[in-house]
């Protein structure tokens, strides 16, 4: 069969206007579904909401949106939807959005564990998620009010172990805050005391507080020191009502930090949608890592739909140039926020193996759970290569363990040998 233009009934410019027109349509449709099977019969369905906290590790979720890439992959209905804190993310993924909550989240990494096993859900009743990236490593910090300003006080948190031992001792316990407990600025803030011989369980009282009530917290005296992602640490310091202590990348250098993490009937439901979302966010992930992009990154997301800050509070920091607000001044920090560049991206099952040690630790996980069947039901380092495959990702780690860790304090985790680990550890519940 040919196909033919019958002389005269269209003009050579009508004509070529006709295959333009066509050659565009077929572009765009090219663009909107470009990978392997997902552009031959596309994602189930278009939509999903996806929460995330104002904190600059959110990004990946906010450049997708803003930059067209879940419409790219065939999802043009997702929207990013703000939470006030990660309580509230929890139960909104609980409601899930047939019930006007949410798909998925921006989420710290444990969080996913502790639903999955029902320890922070209403009840305790368990609601199976799934992990399908790390959105970034390192960039998060502890901060000190400035009333501690002579201790100077550092990665050894030591100079704090008598004047908080004075506190408890009066009857008016030190007070740090954290985001959530057992989550990543949790167990930051705990390794940190303890390897300073402060127990957080006994010689502190440990609040919660969301991410973005921090500095406004410290303001008033609420706490003596808090752990939290950027852009906080750094608006702290530019309020001058506190410091950098340490940034969380000199605890233990290249750490995981939050995921992207869908509820799992979401996942098992709707697969290509899953991959598409997965795809979306993993190109915004390599747009943030680009230097050449942290401007306009951090104009984004500083708008007032999102952060609601100034980009002065998010670009030194997003650069990796630390204002510690105590006269240490760091350009070019080795411990700048990673979105793709180390493997950023890649859930390590490894590192989520530490997440629930660390949380054994503390009892807020049973000691006799079955730390490698849990990883290997929530962590879905799979759905992240045959993401990476579609996309065309040849830098892909061989393994899924990225092997032995090194802490600052000299502490091993080998997560071949958790328990080792654990018997190391002299300050624990």
């Amino acid at each position: 069969m040919t196909n033919s233009i019958p002389v005269g009934s269209v003009t050579r410019r009508t004509f070529l206007k006709k295959t333009v027109a066509t050659a565009t349509l077929l572009g765009a449709a090219k663009s909107l579904l470009p990978h392997g099977a997902l552009a031959a019969s596309g994602p189930e369905v278009n939509a999903a909401k996806l929460g995330f906290i104002a904190l600059t590790d959110s990004s990946p979720l906010i450049i997708a949106k803003e930059k067209g890439l879940f419409e790219k992959y065939g999802m043009a209905g997702v929207e990013v939807l703000k939470q006030a804190s990660w309580g509230a993310t929890r139960d909104n993924l609980v409601l899930g959005s047939a019930g006007n909550g949410i798909d998925g989240a921006h989420i710290l990494s444990p969080m996913p564990y502790l639903m999955t096993l029902g320890t922070i859900t209403q009840n305790n009743v368990p609601l199976p998620m799934k992990i399908l990236a790390r959105l970034n490593l390192d960039g998060q910090a502890i901060s000190v009010a400035q009333t501690y300003a002579d201790l100077k006080v550092g990665i050894d948190a030591s100079p704090l172990r008598d004047v908080f031992a004075k506190k408890k001792a009066s009857g008016a316990m030190a007070k740090v805050a954290v985001t959530f407990p057992g989550g990543t600025h949790d167990l930051w803030m705990r390794y940190w005391l303890a390897a300073a011989g402060i127990n957080p369980n006994t010689d502190v009282e440990t609040i919660v507080v969301p991410p973005p009530q921090m500095v406004a917290n410290m303001k008033v005296g609420t706490m003596d020191a808090f752990c939290v992602g950027e852009p906080w640490n750094a608006q702290l310091v530019s309020q001058g009502i506190g410091y950098t202590a340490a940034s969380t990348g000199e605890l233990w250098s290249k750490h995981p930090e939050k995921s992207l993490a869908l509820r799992a009937d979401f996942a098992d439901q709707y697969p290509k949608a899953t991959e598409a979302i997965l795809m979306a966010v993993m190109e915004a992930q390599q747009w943030c890592d680009a230097d050449t992009n942290k401007d306009e990154l951090a104009d984004i997301v500083s708008k007032r739909a999102w952060f609601n800050v100034k980009k002065e509070d998010i670009i030194g920091r997003l650069k990796g140039n630390i204002d510690y607000g105590n006269g240490k001044i760091v350009s070019a920090s080795p411990h700048i926020m990673k979105f793709w560049r180390d493997a950023a991206s890649f859930p390590f099952k490894s590192h989520d193996a530490w997440f629930l040690t660390e949380n054994m630790r503390w009892g807020k996980v049973k000691l006799d759970t079955d730390v490698t069947a849990l990883v290997a039901k929530v962590n879905g380092a799979d759905l992240w290569r045959s993401a990476a495959k579609t996309l065309g990702v040849t830098d892909v780690p061989a393994s899924d363990s990225r092997g032995i860790e090194t802490f600052f304090d000299g502490k091993i985790f080998d997560p071949k040998n958790p328990n080792a680990y654990l018997d190391s550890l002299i300050v624990r519940a």
